[in-house]
């Protein structure tokens, strides 16, 4: 069983702020620093962690199959070459969106946290349900925003949010 067992949601109220680029960063950034760290794209509409992480042509399984009981936790992550302290989890297919249910993210989170010290959710943009399915697997969050007005107004509503939520600590980048 992993140590620290942190599992931390990479958020923001506005798209294109980020959320993906720190989510991968800060996963090279941990495993680089010897923690063993799994990264979960929750942003089953619009995957993209594969592709910062250049795994998009390995992925063979997704999260949904994992759920599915079409394969094992272990076949679904993909672990990245160069950082061996580093999987991801990839999102499902677009088509099954309003398929997952925060029961489901809480499911692959404590599957994922028995494995590794560290999990970060990549969340959609926004407080629809790609937002509350990962909230619902999460601990503490990181809100990503840019100084464009209607991404910090978003923000703070997501902070809002995640006050009412018993999400602790929150970091504002």
């Amino acid at each position: 069983m992993a140590k620290t067992n942190r599992t931390i949601l990479i958020c923001s109220g506005k798209g294109g702020v980020g959320k993906t680029t720190l989510t991968a960063n800060l996963g090279i950034a941990l495993a680089n620093s010897g923690a063993s760290t799994a990264v979960l794209d929750a942003d089953f509409g619009l995957r993209n962690l594969d592709l910062l992480l250049g795994l998009e042509n390995r992925i063979i399984y997704t999260a949904q199959d994992v759920l599915d009981n079409n394969c094992r936790l272990d076949q679904a992550l993909v672990r990245h070459k160069q950082e061996p302290n580093l999987a991801l989890l990839p999102a499902g297919d677009p088509r099954m969106l309003d398929w997952m249910k925060p029961d489901d993210m809480k499911t692959i989170s404590n599957l994922l946290s028995e494995k590794f010290e560290y999990v970060l959710i990549d969340c959609p943009a926004g407080v629809e349900d790609g937002f509350k399915n990962a909230l619902a697997a999460s601990r503490e969050a990181i809100v990503v925003t840019n100084p464009e007005l209607s991404a910090v107004r978003d923000a703070d509503r997501v902070v809002g949010i995640l006050n009412t939520c018993d999400i602790n600590p929150i970091q504002l980048v």
